[in-house]
């Protein structure tokens, strides 16, 4: 998937602000070692670096990458896919905001970051959790089969688990989970209806590989009028976002 990084900052910044409270949640202390999978425009890597943690950010997007260096650009940032990292040096902390649920191959990820960490490193990340915009992909799918598109499985781009599901997956890898919280987070989209249409671009471009430029538009303006009933509230447009967030540590080896 090719990111519009500038559109991503615009209009989509509730992304990385959100990431504070997982920032929190991390509580890096200067001097530590700390890896960001998925660090998009760096926002929150940056702010790890200002507060005198040596970070390094890395992502599968050049173009994200690309924008990341250009604001800023003393910042340790690259191009690096998080099924496999192959890092010479292990850190002390590996964290991830809003990356993983990108990830199909999540037993990939988690032994990648398994072995960027000491025995010991917390793995502390928030990603989306099961019925994660459930709304959003349900009514999506209806629109288009009501203009004569499928939307299979494989278009869907995420991996959305419960507790119980990843929580396994880090145990596989030798992981001890000392915190896990699953919970609804609505999240309010900028321009509000419209907001609907920009988030589908911006997320869910992979839904409408097959449809032709003239009913793209139209499509995009159904499913945001379908939405309203799930969404507005107040004036407001939610988006239904549901998220997993948790801390896990590598255990010791014998």
């Amino acid at each position: 998937m090719k990111w519009n990084a500038d559109l991503y900052d615009d209009k989509h910044s509730f992304v990385f602000q959100y990431g504070e409270s997982v920032l929190a949640l991390l509580d890096a202390k200067a001097g530590e070692h700390v890896l960001d999978v998925g660090c998009g425009t760096a926002h929150l890597t940056n702010e790890l670096r200002e507060q005198g943690v040596i970070v390094k950010g890395v992502d599968a997007s050049p173009e994200m990458i690309a924008k990341a260096k250009e604001l800023f650009p003393a910042l340790d940032v690259e191009v690096k896919d998080a099924t496999n990292l192959s890092f010479t040096e292990a850190f002390e902390a590996v964290f991830s905001n809003a990356t993983l649920h990108w990830i199909k191959d999540a037993d990939a990820a988690i032994a990648s970051i398994a072995q960027s960490l000491k025995p010991g490193g917390r793995f502390v990340a928030e990603m989306g959790g099961k019925g994660n915009m459930k709304h959003m992909i349900a009514v999506t799918r209806a629109v288009m089969q009501a203009y004569g598109f499928d939307l299979p499985e494989s278009s869907i781009p995420w991996y959305f688990p419960s507790t119980a599901e990843y929580a396994a997956k880090l145990e596989a890898e030798g992981f001890r989970v000392t915190f896990m919280a699953h919970f609804d987070r609505p999240t309010l989209l900028q321009d509000g209806k419209q907001g609907v249409v920009k988030w589908l671009k911006m997320f869910g471009a992979s839904f409408f590989g097959n449809v032709p430029a003239d009913k793209l538009e139209i499509i995009l303006e159904e499913i945001a009028g379908r939405l309203e009933h799930y969404y507005e509230k107040d004036g407001e447009w939610y988006a239904d976002y549901v998220r997993l967030r948790f801390i896990a540590v590598k255990q010791e080896t014998n």
